[in-house]
């Protein structure tokens, strides 16, 4: 974490200012919970719609902060708690971790895309954690406030950071790009998440690619080679892109492509194949889903990058911690097999799940319990249909769909069904005692939808 005195904080601010009287006061850490740990941090209060972090400065300093960010406009800091007075407290954390970033001699792999940026992360920090001392975003603390405390968390003497990031709009990914100034960026994918806020796939991709916006000289590009539309922004941007440019994907054109795939419900084995050089077999990861193959893909274009030994990326992607409700398997109180993918949602992931769902092995029922994917805008109904259309009996057996917009699935499926085996639901307590009469030892159930949707009630219902 970071460690220094007040004055050389300022420093790091453009416009701060310490007070005379306490310059040499020394703060380790940041934080702006008083619901967290703060003694001996930095107290950085923002300022939100329904709330001001100055209002618990005080109670920062009963907690034992050592100092606190100030912005200039909030009046006078509490007596006996030391500021560095600053115009914006938000811009003053981005400004101070990237100073910090670029203090370090770290090197930074920023990870972004619209599906399967969390388990990138995962698997980037697992393949490199094996032979380097890596930092990286927890959970998923990747926009335009996490990214800047998550840089503020790393150790000095840290070798790499994992960085994932995220957007709602245009120019996010630039801003935060520019704060973590990567190395290395990597683009997943490109899905329809946000397209409510930008329309369209193709601006989707664009505000993705904002992500080379901050890429030192001699950095790295890594990317979906499956994906035209990033095809294409590699061509357009040709001449700011840096030399080292990584395709993988499954496509035998990309730089790094998967075979021999072996998917179980406790995770994927396969071999990864370069353009040039040695395949690396033999690799497996604990998350089921070619889509989680390719992912970790990108792990291992990265830490060859590094020069990590093929032996310690194997290693590492073998022993990975993914981040919760992301193909986590739990036994449901029945003896039927609940797979929790429920943290996040879009028609490209849910494509990818069910998909997963037809290749896993089964000796009873494949029920998928599909809710609504938000943020679609107009387009909603419309690719909710589109899922109904992908659903076959050959894919699953039965069809669960709870919320208005997943109603759309159940209606598309339906004629394509016998009848009982799809049904709608708007309530999460009926849906729950349908699963409980339903799904018994030997069956497989997947929960798919977005977060806001809150599947993972309904499957703690039937633990």
């Amino acid at each position: 974490m970071i460690r220094a005195s007040l004055s050389q904080i300022a420093a790091m601010i453009p416009g701060a200012e310490a007070d005379a009287a306490h310059r040499d006061v020394q703060v380790a850490g940041v934080g702006r919970d008083t619901r967290e740990p703060l003694a001996g941090r930095l107290f950085i209060p923002l300022a939100g719609e329904r709330f001001d972090g100055h209002d618990f400065a005080g109670d920062a300093r009963r907690l034992g902060a050592a100092a606190t960010l100030w912005q200039r406009d909030r009046g006078a800091p509490p007596s006996g708690l030391p500021a560095v007075l600053v115009d914006d407290t938000l811009e003053a954390l981005q400004q101070l971790a990237a100073a910090y970033r670029r203090r370090l001699g770290v090197k930074v792999i920023g990870v972004t895309g619209s599906n399967g940026k969390t388990s990138t992360k995962d698997m980037i920090h697992a393949a490199l954690s094996a032979a380097r001392r890596v930092h990286k975003t927890k959970g998923n603390l990747n926009n335009h406030i996490g990214l800047p405390f998550t840089i503020l968390e790393m150790a000095e003497d840290a070798e790499f950071a994992v960085l994932e990031m995220g957007m709602s709009g245009t120019g996010e990914i630039a801003a935060l790009s520019n704060i973590a100034a990567p190395d290395v960026a990597v683009i997943t994918n490109v899905g329809e998440a946000h397209l409510m806020q930008l329309g369209s796939r193709e601006a989707i991709a664009r505000a993705k690619f904002e992500i080379i916006s901050g890429l030192v000289p001699g950095g790295a590009l890594v990317w979906h080679g499956d994906e035209p539309l990033l095809d294409a922004l590699v061509r357009e941007h040709d001449e700011r892109l840096p030399a080292a440019r990584i395709r993988f994907g499954a496509g035998h054109g990309n730089d790094y492509y998967p075979d021999h795939v072996e998917i179980s419900l406790t995770g994927s084995r396969f071999t990864a194949v370069p353009r040039s050089g040695a395949a690396i077999r033999d690799l497996s990861v604990p998350l089921p889903g070619r889509h989680n193959v390719l992912n970790a893909l990108a792990a291992v274009a990265v830490a060859r990058l590094f020069g990590v030994p093929d032996d310690r990326i194997r290693e590492g992607l073998s022993g990975m911690q993914p981040t919760g409700m992301r193909s986590e398997t739990v036994r449901a109180a029945s003896g039927a097999t609940l797979i929790n993918d429920a943290y996040n949602a879009s028609p490209t992931s849910m494509k990818a799940a069910l998909t997963l769902l037809g290749e896993l092995p089964c000796g009873g029922w494949k029920i998928a319990v599909l809710g609504d994917m938000l943020e679609l805008g107009e387009a909603g109904g419309r690719l909710h249909r589109e899922i109904g259309d992908f659903l076959s009996p050959g894919v699953v057996d039965f069809v669960l769909t709870y919320g208005d917009l997943a109603a759309y699935i159940a209606e598309e499926c339906l004629p394509r069904f016998a009848d009982g085996r799809v049904e709608a639901f708007r309530d999460k307590t009926l849906l729950a005692e349908r699963l409980k009469r339903l799904a018994g030892p030997g069956d497989l159930v997947l929960f798919k939808a977005s977060r806001g949707m809150r599947l993972e009630e309904v499957i703690q219902a039937l633990v």
